[in-house]
Parts: C-alpha cells; sequence; structure tokens
C-alpha cells in the first residue's frame, strides 16, 4: 500500500493517508531527522536477522580492537603530555612516596613553556575562528549580485551566524576547547551530523583519543574504519531509541572503562569518575563508519552482485555486543556510493601519517630541559641555605654507598672503631650556579619561545616613526609559522560550514526551528535550499592574517595610503573597513550624515578665464567712463570758452557805446 505521509516535527505530530481516503494521526511517531526524507537513510538494523547482526558485531569490534592495539603507543604519549603541561599542583616532595622526586624536599616544580605556547595559541585561533559577529559568511564565487540576491545572501549570512551562536548554543565554548587540544597534541576532530533528540543539526568536539582510526589511514578520507567512542548514559539511549535513532532492544548493565588519558585526567583534576552505583554507569557506545558488504543489501551494477564493501554507519553497545543502529551513509542518489564526510581533522602541522605534530612534540623535550634546569637551581638554593651533611658513626663496615642527603639533614657513615670523617662531619661539597649556567637556561628558554611563537618581537624597537610596510613585514616574518598553522585551521572550518550546509540542505526547517520572537519562520524551505546552492558558506577569518597585531598593521598600512591619496578613495568605505579591521564595529552612527550632491565645480582654467573676461569687460567700462567723461569735460570747457568769448565781446560792444553814444542808435535801429 503506497501511503502518503506528513510528518510535523515541531510537534512531532507524523500523518499517514491511508488509501481509502482516511488520515491516521500519530502523535508519538519514532521517526528521525534521516527517516523524514526517504526510507534510504532507515535503520537497516530493524530489517536484518539477529544472526547476521551478530556476525557484523563481533568483526566490527573484532577490527576495532586490532585499531586500538595499533596507537597504544599513542595513547601513551598522549597520557604524558598531561604532564609535561604541569597543570598539577605538586609540593616538594616530604615523603618517600609523595612524588617522583628522588629524595625528600627536593622541587618538582614544571617550566611553563609548553603552556604558555598552547594557551597563546588557543587564544590567537579563538578571535579568529570565532569572532562576536559569528564564525561565518557567504561567498557567491565571485557572481555579480543584484539588490534581491544581496539581501538574500546577507539574510543566509545573518541566520546562519544566529544559528551557530544563538541556537546550537554549545558551538563557541566546544571549538576553543577543541582548540587547546589541537594546540597541544596537533589535532582536533569535529563531527557534523544530525541530532535526532536535538532535531537540529550538530557541530561538535570529539577528543582525539575518543576516536579510533584504522591504523593503515593517512588520513580521514581514506580510512577504511573510522570508530567514535561514546559515553552515553542511559537517559540519552533511551531517548535516542524514542526517537528512533536506536532499535529498542534490552542491553547488558554496563561495565566501567576508562582508558590511560580518562585516568590521567581524573588525577589532575582531583576528581574520581568511577562509580559505585551500577546504574549511574555510562553505557559505551561504538559509533563505526565503515565499509561492509552487509547480506541482503549488496552492491550491484547493472544487476549484478559486486561484492563491493560500501559505507555504513554501524551503532554497537560494547557491554551487550548488540548493533543498535546501521544505516547507509552515502547520500541518496549517488550511484557510486561515495561515503559521506562526517569529520573534520583541525591540523597544527602535519607529518607522516595520520597524526600531525603539535606544540607537545616540538617544545617537549625543550619544557623537559627546562624543567630539570629550573629544578636544580631551586634545589641548589635550598640546598645552599639548609645544607646538607654526612657524619661518623662505629660499625662494622658500609652497608651501601649511595647517599641521598635531604636539606638540611645528614646521613650516617659506618667508619669502624679506627677511622675518622674530617672531625667525625663533613658538609658536602655543594656548588653554587655559575653565570654560564644561568645563560644556558636563558638561551634555551629564547629558543623554545621563538620555535613555539611566543617570542617577543621587537618591532620597531628603538624606531618610533618606522614605516608601517617595514613593521608589517617583520611581523610577517615573525608569525610565518602560526600563519601557516592559521591557514590549516581557515581550511578545516571551512570543511565543517561545507558539513553544515549539506545538513541545512537535508532538513531546512531546523535553521528556524527553535527561534523564538515574531519572525521564526523567515524562509521556506525550498527558498532556502536554493540560497544554499547559491551561495558557499565559508569562514569569516582571513587566512592570510593569523594575529590582532597583524591585521592592526595592516589596517594602519592602508590608512597611511588613504591619507596620501584621498582623492583615490572613497573615505566613508575606507574609513569603514579600517575600523572592522581593527574591531570597532557599529562604527557608523557617528558618521555625519550624507550631504546633498553639490553643483560640479568648473575646471579651474575656465574660472580663471572667464574671471579674466570679467576683468576685460570691468576695465573696458571704466576707460569708456573715462573717455565720456573727458568728452563731456571738453564740451563744457568749449561752452564755457564760447560764453566767456560772448562776454568779452558784449563788454568791447559795451564799452565802444560808452565813448560814442550815437553808435546806440545806430546799433538800435534809430537813427537820428
Amino acid at each position: 500500500m503506497d501511503n502518503t505521509q506528513r510528518f510535523d516535527p515541531a510537534a512531532n505530530i507524523l500523518e499517514i493517508d491511508d488509501a481509502d481516503g482516511g488520515t491516521t494521526v500519530d502523535f508519538n511517531p519514532q521517526v528521525g531527522v534521516e527517516d523524514i526524507h526517504s526510507d534510504h537513510y532507515a535503520n537497516l538494523a530493524e530489517e536484518l536477522d539477529e544472526a547476521i547482526l551478530d556476525d557484523i558485531a563481533t568483526e566490527l569490534l573484532r577490527g576495532i580492537e586490532d585499531d586500538q592495539r595499533s596507537r597504544m603507543e599513542w595513547m601513551t604519549q598522549r597520557a604524558k603530555e598531561l604532564d609535561i603541561l604541569g597543570l598539577k599542583i605538586e609540593a616538594p616532595r616530604s615523603d618517600l612516596g609523595s612524588s617522583a622526586a628522588p629524595m625528600e624536599g627536593m622541587s618538582n616544580i614544571r617550566h611553563p613553556l609548553l603552556l604558555e605556547a598552547v594557551i597563546r595559541f588557543q587564544a590567537n585561533a579563538r578571535g579568529e575562528l570565532l569572532p562576536s559577529g559569528g564564525p561565518l559568511k557567504i561567498d557567491n564565487e565571485g557572481g555579480k549580485g543584484t539588490i534581491e540576491t544581496d539581501d538574500q545572501a546577507e539574510r543566509l549570512e545573518r541566520d546562519c551566524n544566529v544559528f551557530l551562536t544563538s541556537t546550537c548554543t554549545e558551538y563557541v565554548p566546544d571549538t576553543d576547547r577543541m582548540l587547546f587540544g589541537v594546540g597541544c597534541g596537533g589535532a582536533g576532530f569535529k563531527k557534523g551530523y544530525h541530532d535526532p533528540i536535538k532535531r537540529r543539526p550538530t557541530l561538535e568536539s570529539v577528543d582525539a583519543e575518543n576516536l579510533i582510526i584504522s591504523n593503515n589511514a593517512t588520513d580521514l578520507t581514506n580510512a577504511a574504519r573510522i570508530t567514535h567512542v561514546i559515553k552515553m548514559s542511559k537517559s540519552v539511549l533511551i531517548r535516542m531509541q524514542i526517537a528512533g535513532a536506536y532499535r529498542d532492544v534490552d542491553l547488558a548493565t554496563p561495565t566501567e572503562s576508562t582508558n590511560q588519558v580518562e585516568r590521567k585526567l581524573s588525577r589532575i583534576q582531583g576528581v574520581d569518575k568511577t562509580s559505585g552505583d551500577p546504574s549511574d554507569i555510562d553505557y559505551t557506545i561504538y559509533e563505526c563508519y565503515a565499509d561492509y558488504d552487509i547480506p541482503g543489501y549488496e552492491h550491484k551494477l547493472k544487476g549484478k552482485t559486486t561484492g563491493l564493501p560500501i559505507p555504513y554507519k554501524v551503532v554497537i553497545d560494547k557491554s551487550s555486543r548488540k548493533i543498535l543502529e546501521i544505516r547507509r551513509n552515502w547520500k541518496e542518489g549517488d550511484e557510486q556510493c561515495i561515503k559521506r564526510k562526517t569529520f573534520v581533522m583541525y591540523t597544527f602541522i602535519p607529518y607522516k601519517g595520520l597524526y600531525p605534530l603539535g606544540l607537545m612534540h616540538i617544545l617537549g623535550n625543550t619544557s623537559n630541559a627546562l624543567t630539570a634546569a629550573w629544578r636544580i637551581a631551586l634545589d641548589n638554593g635550598m640546598f645552599g641555605n639548609f645544607p646538607g651533611f654526612i657524619y661518623a658513626k662505629s660499625g662494622t663496615g658500609q652497608d651501601t654507598n649511595s647517599f641521598r642527603v635531604a636539606p638540611g639533614s645528614g646521613v650516617a657513615v659506618n667508619v669502624g672503631n679506627e677511622g675518622t670523617l674530617s672531625g667525625k662531619i663533613m658538609p658536602l661539597p655543594y656548588k653554587s650556579l655559575d653565570v654560564a649556567f644561568l645563560q644556558l637556561i636563558e638561551n634555551v628558554s629564547a629558543t623554545g619561545q621563538r620555535l613555539g611563537g611566543t617570542g617577543e618581537s621587537n618591532v620597531g624597537e628603538g624606531v618610533q616613526n618606522a614605516p608601517v610596510g617595514t613593521t608589517l613585514a617583520l611581523i610577517e616574518q615573525a608569525q610565518r609559522v602560526m600563519s601557516a598553522v592559521h591557514k590549516r585551521l581557515h581550511a578545516a572550518q571551512a570543511e565543517e560550514f561545507q558539513i553544515l550546509k549539506e545538513l541545512l540542505q537535508e532538513d531546512p526547517e531546523s535553521l528556524w526551528r527553535h527561534r523564538k520572537g515574531p519572525n521564526t519562520r523567515p524562509w521556506d524551505e525550498e527558498t532556502l535550499r536554493a540560497a544554499l546552492e547559491n551561495y558557499d558558506l565559508i569562514p569569516v577569518a582571513d587566512p592570510n592574517t593569523p594575529s590582532h597585531m597583524h591585521r592592526l598593521a595592516r589596517a594602519e598600512a592602508f590608512a597611511e595610503k588613504v591619507a596620501m591619496n584621498p582623492d583615490m578613495f572613497n573615505l566613508r568605505k575606507a574609513y569603514m573597513y579600517y575600523f572592522h579591521a581593527i574591531g570597532m564595529d557599529g562604527i557608523e552612527e557617528f558618521f555625519a550624515p550624507p550631504q546633498p550632491p553639490q553643483e560640479p565645480q568648473m575646471d579651474p582654467k575656465a574660472v580663471l578665464a572667464a574671471h579674466a573676461a570679467q576683468l576685460k569687460v570691468q576695465s573696458d567700462a571704466q576707460s569708456n567712463q573715462v573717455k565720456l567723461l573727458d568728452i563731456q569735460t571738453r564740451a563744457a570747457e568749449g561752452e564755457a570758452n564760447r560764453q566767456s568769448k560772448e562776454r568779452i565781446e558784449q563788454l568791447k560792444i559795451a564799452e565802444r557805446l560808452a565813448v560814442h553814444p550815437s553808435s546806440q542808435q545806430i546799433i538800435s535801429g534809430n537813427p537820428t
């Protein structure tokens, strides 16, 4: 019967449409996240015969035991590194059995060279890989965006960062803890999977000692078998069965199981993890990712069985040796059955074989040498202030030639009835520390700090105005080793986000399923799948910038170039980049609001020409005014001369009339 199923993970309700038109509603379905999509991810252990399951469990457990034996020496070395770190507080030896010191009163101090290097690496890596704004960003492979696509990319980036920081609250502290192990032991592992209890994708760290890898593997991709050892409480195991992840079978009472690294950690932390109550003992679950040829599910090509082992995830309870889960470990529709990527390894320095080198390998012997030198120096001071001595006593003979004299104490020596010992008591010939020994300690310490990347770089020492480019080059030279490590971490985090992308594509609703607020469903499934298909999730960290100091130097170099050529840059965006680079976000509110667009400025030459033309016009006007004034002046002068001449003529006539009165009558027209 072909029934249609609809599963609501938020309400945990399964609806099944029957062939007759009815609907069956299951309010407590045993449906895991993988089962939502298709039967491809079904738990095959529910369908296989118990005899076949027993054979599979026996064969896989035998292989897991072989893998564990192959790395026993590596596990011993992992336990020793905890001693070299010097995390356990040890007082000077006070009795014969309290410490490893050869005699009472000797110092047990350990040099913190390795611990300092690991803590500094962890702090720097955390600052780069886990910024407060979120660890990832969006990359569309350089494609040209539009307003719609840019908005979609911005939403996807914001929501994925909210998912990792607010929904997956364990991601940041868990990654931070992993980075300590990467720096110390050289390797850290991350695992990405659908959590059937939390009902969302989970990216969690896995301790290296709890990840058993086939001894013939050179990396995780070609490992024939990877086993994650999980300590699971009874409550969690039952929840996994209720969620449908594990099949519901009766399991034997678990037995206490710890490895040497866990025992060493318990002693350092001062806790006892053993329990007298059997109900408090955790189950030891082997989650094995291996290639296997399961009867009834053989690989076929063109209808014929090939005998090719194909990838499965098999979960086994160690105590009862029963299989709880078997699922296909390749993507649905993949005809080549390529195994899915579940684990990512963070590498400090790669080396031959699977496991890389860490600061423990690089600085372990140097740290031991400095520890011995410190103890010699301290014990020398102790013996100098509280000298030991030997004294003579009568006896038949000396029964030992091994003496261990503690500070401030003496040891008796049998000298016989006739023997002497320089006045019966003799102080031991202690030698004080010389300058050469102290200089040796400083040289060894400086070499270790330089090798571990913790040496102080005197960049710009004595030069207050050193060029930024020179300073940046010196910093880069000093940080070259850590820069290479940071690039490897960046690549590993990119792989981790690729796993997250695939998990979100399979279960898009998990991105907003656990969010609270008015906008709890900002996407629909098809839109989110399309966005995840179009964009890549990549780390926000810059692979070329291993430290904040390096970033500051680069930002200062950029600011210097902007100040030298301000016309070549958009100053607002340049300042935004600068403040973001030095870690000052939210600076936009302090910028002045954008000014309205101004009229385009004229060409300076045109401005000068217009000004010259205006001056010429003004000069011509002034010249014409002067000419007009001159004409007016001349006209006025001519009129004045004319009038002056007329007055003179009138005066002359008046004078003539006065002399000859008869002339007036002639002139007036009345002759006598």
